[in-house]
């Protein structure tokens, strides 16, 4: 028998951007919010915004003993949904990108993922809630210069179409939510990233990817200045928890609608046109 209050959701990666936005729209709607976070001072930001209904937990999806922990947390009362947002973007060319940058990515946000649903599983059917997948159009239309970003979010919506239907005699309802440009950390990030390989990598091999890594700090640029704010990610996340009939999947953003229609080209004009805008 679980416990009275208020039902309880679980978001992963709620420090900033779309999980902090999530966080912040579920306590508006009276729920208990289980906020991930990777260190204290977050869980303290956080917390402040709403105290009545945000209880931060430390969760870091890679260790096995903090998803224990907040388990155990949300355990004794009735849990409404897991929001699995946490990841991280490794850009840069497949070339130059460190392998262990490469695990890291997968780590995060492919292996943390299906660690942090495997172990919310029992409670989420016991309660039939659901689960809300924060993919990106990025899953389903790769660029050059982000193929370990890329990649796992591909990984990711091939992971919520399994669980999907795995899980649908049980109850449970899988959405999967891809946002185009939001407004989050991740652009400066990925200018950052562009900057650290051209100071490390060689002459001869960086001649090679020059123009790329250009193009990588000038998108980013560009992204975020076209960003939409978070709380429409929120938006999108709340209805496939709450509504009747929640989708299967939520495009947020124009940009990514635009994406989507460029997939329908053939594969080898769909590279000359990328490539064309990049200057290659």
């Amino acid at each position: 028998m679980t416990g009275q209050g208020p039902p309880r959701i679980v978001i992963t990666g709620a420090s900033t951007g779309i999980g902090r936005a999530c966080a912040l729209r579920f306590a508006d709607l009276g729920y208990r919010v289980l906020a991930g976070v990777r260190n204290a001072a977050d869980g303290q930001a956080i917390r402040l915004e709403r105290p009545d209904h945000i209880q931060p937990v430390l969760l870091d999806v890679t260790r096995a003993a903090d998803i224990t922990e907040v388990v155990t947390a949300a355990g004794d009362g009735r849990l409404a949904g897991l929001v699995n947002n946490a990841g991280i973007a490794v850009t840069g060319p497949l070339e130059l990108v460190a392998l262990d940058a490469w695990r890291e990515q997968y780590e995060v946000n492919v292996i943390g993922l299906v660690a942090v649903t495997q172990a919310f599983l029992p409670l989420l059917r016991r309660d039939r809630g659901r689960i809300v997948n924060i993919g990106s159009i990025a899953g389903r239309s790769a660029l050059p210069g982000s193929a370990p970003y890329d990649s796992s979010k591909f990984a990711v919506e091939g992971i919520t179409d399994a669980l999907r239907m795995e899980v649908h005699a049980s109850g449970i309802h899988v959405s999967l939510v891809e946002p185009g440009s939001i407004a989050t950390p991740l652009w400066q990030k990925t200018h950052d990233a562009a900057e650290r390989i051209e100071r490390n990598a060689t002459a001869g091999v960086l001649a090679c990817y020059a123009r790329l890594l250009a193009n990588l700090k000038g998108e980013a640029a560009r992204s975020a200045a076209k960003a939409i704010p978070a709380d429409k990610v929120a938006d999108a996340v709340v209805h496939a928890i709450t509504a009747g009939r929640p989708r299967a999947r939520y495009l947020v953003g124009r940009d990514a609608r635009l994406w989507l229609l460029l997939n329908l080209l053939p594969d080898r004009w769909r590279d000359r046109l990328i490539l064309s805008q990049l200057g290659k």
